[in-house]
């Protein structure tokens, strides 16, 4: 079963509790913790797209730098975001049209208000999955692969990417499901995602994992967004690949090949950094000195529009 993994004060009174599963290892792929179910499936989620992505580079996509971040994305919706996603599309020969991810709203708060000031709804290109939609038909463009069904299962793009998410995480997956963004999505065990994440923070520089750690860590904002937890995890360690996922996943590594996977079960998303932050603790980062770190160690619960409590990490992650 899932554990207690993170609490909900109030001032101090203890107001809820979130379940969870968090699997931690080492540099060497020794577990360091293990709370909940590590060993049972679960869907990533937007944790799997570096997986994914470097399935696409492997299959010929030719993107790097902040294109191949935004490969990677679950982006906010900026500006930039969206100049990106239309680049990596005329690249290819394509544009907005041959988009199949599912019409969405932007997800950074800032670009929603700007987007609904100007009269705009759901849109393709500011679906927060847009930049890997983009890829995936540039690399369908790339081998000559039908455009109009890469979303398909059977689809030579998807299998490709099946193969690789399997060989990263060294596991065959469970299940394959359809994500919110349309796009197939893969099940595999926590263990297989941290391991999956300290495969591409460690691997050697010219490699095709090395150049998808690079994108990340490097751009950042093009993965999240400002202001986003991921992006300012990444700006605040070096070396660091790190991806959130809906229903509260989160996978970090870092380049000493150390890393995490975990998921809230009830899905919050104010209990995922804090949680994250618990586990990099355990790892031996050095969290109560770095100002991010350290604020992203718990969330503050408001009341009348102010901090009166915070979430933070259960007991049994402090041990």
């Amino acid at each position: 079963m899932h554990a207690i993994v993170a609490e909900v004060w109030r001032g101090d009174f203890l107001e809820s509790v979130h379940h969870g599963t968090v699997h931690a290892t080492g540099p060497h792929g020794q577990t360091v913790l293990s709370v909940g179910e590590p060993d049972r499936p679960m869907y990533p989620r937007s944790a799997n797209k570096p997986l994914q992505a470097l399935g696409m580079l492997r299959a010929g996509l030719g993107l790097d730098g902040e294109l191949l971040a935004l490969a990677c994305a679950s982006h906010s919706g900026e500006a930039f975001h969206l100049d990106g996603v239309r680049e990596i599309l005329e690249g290819a020969g394509l544009d907005i049209g041959d988009l199949r991810c599912t019409p969405g709203l932007p997800i950074g708060e800032a670009a929603l208000r700007a987007h609904v000031a100007d009269g705009g709804g759901p849109t393709r290109l500011t679906m927060n999955c847009s930049g890997k939609h983009a890829a995936m038909l540039a690399t369908c463009v790339a081998n000559g692969w039908d455009t109009a069904t890469y979303l398909d299962p059977r689809h030579p793009l998807q299998r490709a990417l099946r193969e690789t998410v399997e060989d990263l995480a060294g596991e065959k997956t469970a299940a394959t499901g359809v994500d919110g963004c349309g796009a197939p999505l893969f099940a595999i065990g926590y263990r297989g995602l941290a391991r999956a994440f300290a495969e591409l923070a460690t691997s050697p520089t010219g490699s095709l994992e090395r150049r998808i750690a690079d994108a990340m860590n490097r751009h950042a904002e093009y993965v999240g967004g400002t202001g986003r937890d991921v992006t300012r995890l990444m700006h605040a360690l070096p070396g660091s690949v790190a991806k959130d996922g809906a229903e509260g996943v989160y996978a970090m590594a870092l380049p000493d090949g150390s890393s995490v996977a975990l998921k809230i079960a009830d899905g919050s998303p104010l209990a995922r950094p804090v949680v994250l932050i618990a586990a990099l603790r355990r790892l031996g980062v050095a969290t109560d000195t770095h100002p991010t770190l350290a604020e992203l160690a718990t969330t503050p619960v408001l009341g009348h529009g102010k901090p009166v409590g915070a979430v933070r990490p259960a007991e049994i992650l402090q041990e």
